[in-house]
């Protein structure tokens, strides 16, 4: 992620933008349409997405909205706490701050992890000296699991069913951002991708993974997040 402001590097301005264009967009399940957005990727889009033979539980009942506290990817050994963002002062989504780098941003005017439609999560990939939260966000796979540990003490469990790198110049919020199927809570983890440009200050793609609910249990109370 990548500014041409402040230290380290973080999404342009421009890319936050059309990040929070293709949420309200197409983040909520009442304007997905006729539902499923995936599409085959061509040309500069790589997909990892599902592979062959790759077995996905069914999808659980969408939850009552909860704000969420922590987020666990166990893959990749991600164990982070979760805070609440809002626009920037040129109405952008603000990301998580820089003397936080293993913190996860929440867009916490959209969907609430657990509700219906595509919630979103979003961090950084690294900092000017070191990685940061999301830095192994592209090694994921479909049927790994994303738990979301939620503020009525409950954990919401996640299975992987898409990765994509999108690169800038091509970025199509509908098919980052639109929920896979009507009428399920989904999951959307947003980090940068591709390299790191140093003409523009920016890396060239974004990684977008997408998850849905498959599982919901109370949290361990040695697990439960702190305020």
């Amino acid at each position: 992620m990548s500014s041409a402001r402040g230290s380290g590097r973080s999404i342009t301005g421009l890319a936050w933008a059309v990040l929070l264009l293709g949420l309200w967009l197409w983040g909520r399940d009442a304007s997905a349409g006729s539902g499923s957005t995936s599409a085959p990727t061509t040309g500069d889009i790589a997909a990892v997405g599902r592979p062959l033979g790759v077995p996905l539980p069914p999808a659980h009942a969408p939850l009552k909205g909860a704000p969420p506290q922590r987020v666990e990817i166990p893959s990749i050994g991600v164990a982070a706490p979760v805070v609440p963002r809002g626009l920037d002062g040129d109405g952008a989504v603000d990301p998580p701050p820089y003397d936080r780098p293993g913190t996860v941003g929440w867009f916490d005017s959209g969907i609430r992890p657990g509700e219906v439609g595509a919630a979103l999560l979003v961090g950084h990939v690294d900092t000017k000296s070191k990685p940061a939260v999301f830095y192994g966000l592209s090694a994921v796979r479909a049927g790994q699991h994303i738990e979301v540990y939620r503020a009525d003490g409950s954990v919401a469990e996640f299975t992987i069913d898409d990765i994509q790198v999108f690169p800038r110049s091509h970025f199509d919020a509908a098919k980052a951002y639109g929920p896979r199927q009507r009428g399920r809570a989904e999951l959307r983890l947003i980090t940068c991708g591709g390299t790191y440009d140093q003409r523009t200050k920016a890396y060239t793609a974004n990684v977008v993974v997408s998850a849905y609910l498959t599982d919901v249990r109370d949290a361990a109370p040695s697990k439960s997040p702190k305020p």
